[in-house]
């Protein structure tokens, strides 16, 4: 390998050499640039929005520790058997080093290509980051990747509709209060009711009263779909993408196991228990509610609706910050917005939701480990703070992941969250777990649906035909109030006499 890359190192200089020779011979001026010919790091990764970053990375990184760096974008598809081919052939474009998934990581440590990092910088520990970015990162407790950056969903909101009713009610409250204490309001013509008597509804006020409003359980988003006053464009006050397992994992994340923190553990796989099943009867019954068919939305069609005023609450990923911040330069979101972490089910039942974090592996065929290791813990921890601002990805690190009160927001939710699972046995599992949501969805007994799910997984898992003990659904019991009327109280209290 190393007598390639210094040929395909040799090559490149030639280029950049010719190209200055060329360049000068209509621009005097030129400063041939310093030629240096030795081993070179590669590092292949799949996003092309990272290509100039990563670039301008490389270049950086080349110009501080003199270690060239040839970054190169390749197909998702078959990507770590791309890799593999490539390493085993001992190619001149074989992977020093590369960025995947975490959930790729058994796969690619059982195949040789994740050594464990060496850390040089001391960086990979939970000083610099969450509990969940190390796991996401770690395979039979051993740390083979860098966290770089992370997805996750959050609870979208319409501010401005929000910021409205808060004023109201508070506008109401003040009108009550004088009312009560012997005043008057009187609105003047051409004055506003808040012009006219509510100079102590500040704005501090209305953005309490806001933080109020905001539901912190499911149960509150639906007593807040009963009691909202809409506006006309409102069509709905809650939408998400109920066909995709990334939006309604917190459902029921709570609750499932799928080889446990690190999620490379096939001992600790729980799919099938009775919380499980209360939580998907909640997610179910929300269906009843809000009313909308899983195969008319999707994520795209319901940030349209969001952007067009249609909708008060969502659920959104991190490029949602991106999109409306264009959209409001462009004139086409003309609405104030806001970000929360998902709220739980209710008092009892919690939410948890899942997490995706990319990382940086180190090759395990390459023989430029040291280089390698370096480069990733550059772009990991040195480098970081340019990630968010150039890429719009969130850094996996604490300190950089909270640029502001939005990041902050997804970061928050980061920590609660459970990584997507490793293992290559349960490979199937998000699109199984997507046709059981839909089936719930759709109306199917919950805790058959479940059971049916978790003997495929265990199945898998354990490589032999597997049955669940049937979990009868839990019956929600009607609360019965005696009410006594006027006559019958005054009976009683005469028979107290």
């Amino acid at each position: 390998m190393k007598i390639k890359k210094r040929v395909t190192s040799v090559v490149l200089c030639t280029c950049m050499v010719l190209g200055a020779i060329i360049f000068g011979a209509s621009h005097k001026e030129v400063e041939v640039p310093e030629v240096i010919v030795g081993d070179s790091v590669v590092v292949w990764y799949t996003d092309e929005s990272m290509t100039d970053y990563i670039s301008a990375m490389a270049v950086a990184f080349h110009e501080k520790y003199d270690i060239r760096v040839i970054p190169q974008l390749h197909s998702g598809l078959e990507y770590v058997e791309s890799i593999y081919d490539a390493s085993v052939m001992d190619e001149e474009t074989t992977p020093d080093l590369f960025i995947i998934s975490n959930e790729a990581l058994e796969k690619a440590y059982l195949t040789g290509l994740a050594d464990e990092i060496t850390d040089p910088d001391n960086l990979v520990n939970e000083e610099h980051f969450p509990k969940t970015a190390l796991n996401a990162v770690t395979y039979q407790d051993k740390l083979v990747g860098y966290p770089y950056y992370f997805e996750t969903s959050v609870l979208l909101y319409n501010k401005s509709y929000i910021h409205e009713m808060a004023k109201n009610q508070l506008l109401a409250a003040t009108t009550d209060e004088d009312a009560e204490g012997g005043g008057e309001v009187t609105v003047e013509e051409g004055q506003t009711a808040e012009a006219a008597g509510t100079e102590e509804v500040t704005e501090e006020a209305i953005e309490a009263r806001i933080n109020e409003l905001i539901p912190q359980t499911f149960d509150e988003l639906l007593s807040f779909a009963n009691e909202y006053d809409a506006p006309a464009a409102v069509e709905g006050v809650f939408k998400w993408d109920v066909a995709d397992i990334f939006y309604n994992y917190f459902f029921a994340g709570n609750y499932l196991d799928v080889g446990g923190a690190c999620g490379d553990n096939s001992d600790e796989v729980d799919i099938y228990n009775l919380d499980a099943i209360k939580a998907m009867l909640v997610y179910q019954s929300l269906n009843q509610f809000f009313s909308f068919e899983a195969d008319d939305v999707k994520y795209a069609s319901v940030i349209q609706e969001f952007m067009e005023g249609k909708m008060v609450f969502t659920t959104a990923t991190s490029d949602i910050i991106k999109t409306l911040e264009a959209a409001k330069e462009e004139g086409t979101f003309a609405f104030e917005y806001g970000l929360v972490p998902i709220p739980d089910l209710n008092e009892e039942l919690k939410t948890r939701n899942i997490s995706v974090t990319n990382t940086i592996v180190v090759n395990g065929f390459s023989d430029q480990k040291e280089d390698a290791n370096k480069f990733a813990s550059y772009l990991a921890g040195e480098e970081i703070s340019s990630l968010y601002e150039k890429t719009n990805k969130l850094p996996a690190m604490t300190v950089e992941a909270c640029k502001d009160e939005r990041t902050a927001v997804f970061y928050q939710e980061y920590e609660g969250s459970t990584p997507v699972p490793k293992m290559m046995v349960t490979s199937n599992l998000w699109v199984q777990m997507e046709v059981t949501f839909a089936e719930v969805w759709n109306g199917a007994e919950v805790s058959k649906s479940l059971q049916e799910l978790s003997e495929l997984i265990m199945s898998q898992v354990t490589g032999v035909p597997y049955l669940e003990d049937y979990i009868e659904e839990p019956v929600e019991e009607e609360e019965t109030i005696e009410y006594l009327d006027e006559e019958a109280e005054r009976e009683a209290a005469m028979q107290e006499e």
